[in-house]
């Protein structure tokens, strides 16, 4: 979730800082087949001292174990290697011997340092696929973002160098690739759009790294779709929104690119962020998300064929009307008083779907094809429910006069 993992440098790529949070053990307690086993006698100590465990045998199977037991296998580490960052690059490098001399030697050291490998944070991942000898692994992009190195932790502990297939940021999904001789296990994806709030679920992943592996948390489905606010790591701006399954199911650092699990076994959905606080500091419990199958299974397609994801472009910069002064509005922009919100072109580039529409600095984008916009995340967010070579419609307000425009999506966004 919120972090790549953990690590010695916390990455953030969710919707807020990290809780654990699970339910009660009266949910499980429904899901438990009577299968009870037991021997015939109980041994009974008869004076002081003489304590004995019973050998009455009590085993239990439900339906959170079955649906463990067929993807634990499948639960992987990932490590996140990075190269040292060489202490000359501090202000106070020269306190340390960078740079400088000891005993009038020079620091023979300081050339190999900065490329020294070091263990910057952990996550989880779950293999998917076995082909031509080797495995594949869906993890967080927020896992494995800025990585020197990469390593994966199979369940039975074999430890493997992955290389990177293809990462997206959007959706903060990666698929990583690894030698699959020693995969025996293969997670399968089931129907996210086919479950419902209330059923019960288990996350498995690496809570902590991966002193802590293949940790199994169980929880229900809280909501089936929950839109989230997607937020640039460089900027913190928000560049769109992302619908998410919502779980009351702990998760903690490292858990991040982990797989939520059905009863059936079958992976519903990846595990990416979760909420510790609300807007206004009150501290928040069991509030995890996870994002849908049906949508990773599309991503992580398009990340082994292309590498990346292909997203179309118009080819403008824009800002949120609301970051645009009242008297701006009416000054520069020339608005009605009416319109408060929509998207402000800041420039528009040349050979792009919005040069050859037609579109102008300080026009302001009020709807996508008749859906309404009132910010940069959500004119990402419906123009990224199209593909490159789509046409829309942009209504826009130029100064006082509502238009609107058919644009040819022909470029991609990168």
């Amino acid at each position: 979730m919120a972090n790549s993992g953990i690590g010695k440098t916390t990455l953030i790529a969710i919707v807020a800082a990290l809780i654990g949070g699970g339910v009660g053990g009266g949910v499980a307690a429904h899901y438990i087949d009577n299968n009870v086993s037991s021997s015939a006698t109980t041994s009974v100590p008869k004076k002081a001292g003489t304590a004995e465990i019973s050998n009455v045998t009590v085993k239990t199977t439900s339906d959170y174990t079955k649906a463990f037991n067929k993807v634990k296998g499948a639960v992987v580490s990932v490590i996140n290697l990075q190269k040292e960052q060489d202490s000359s690059d501090s202000d106070f490098g020269s306190l340390f011997g960078s740079g400088g001399t000891t005993n009038g030697d020079t620091n023979s050291d300081s050339s190999s340092s900065s490329s020294k490998l070091e263990e910057y944070s952990e996550g989880s991942g779950v293999i998917y696929k076995k082909e031509d000898g080797s495995a594949y692994i869906v993890t967080n992009n927020h896992v494995v973002s800025g990585s020197d190195k990469l390593e994966v932790i199979l369940s039975d502990g074999t430890k493997l160098t992955a290389t990177k297939v293809g990462t997206d940021s959007a959706t903060d999904l990666a698929v990583l690739k690894i030698d699959g001789s020693k995969v025996s296990t293969v997670a399968t994806f089931g129907d996210s759009s086919a479950i419902t709030a209330g059923e019960p679920v288990i996350a498995i992943g690496s809570p902590l790294g991966s002193e802590y592996a293949t940790s199994v948390t169980q929880g229900i489905v809280s909501a089936k779709s929950r839109t989230v606010a997607v937020t640039d790591e460089d900027t913190g701006q928000e560049t769109g929104e992302q619908t998410v399954i919502q779980t009351d199911a702990a998760i903690n650092p490292g858990n991040s690119g982990g797989p939520l699990v059905n009863m059936g076994g079958q992976v519903i959905g990846i595990n990416s962020m979760k909420l510790s606080s609300s807007t206004d500091g009150s501290s928040v419990e069991g509030m995890g998300f996870a994002i849908p199958s049906d949508q990773v299974v599309s991503i992580i397609d398009q990340l082994i064929t292309d590498g990346k994801v292909k997203r179309p472009a118009l080819g403008v910069k824009v800002l949120d009307l609301s970051n645009v002064s009242s008297s701006q509005q009416k000054s520069i922009l020339k608005l009605p008083s009416s319109i408060t919100s929509g998207v402000v072109i800041g420039s528009v580039s040349s050979n792009t779907p919005a040069s050859a529409a037609g579109l102008k600095k300080y026009d302001v984008i009020v709807s996508v094809n008749g859906k309404k916009v009132t910010s940069v995340a959500e004119l990402h967010t419906e123009l990224y429910k199209y593909k490159v070579g789509a046409t829309i419609k942009l209504g826009y307000y130029r100064g006082s006069d509502l238009k609107s425009v058919q644009v040819h999506l022909t470029k991609t966004a990168d």
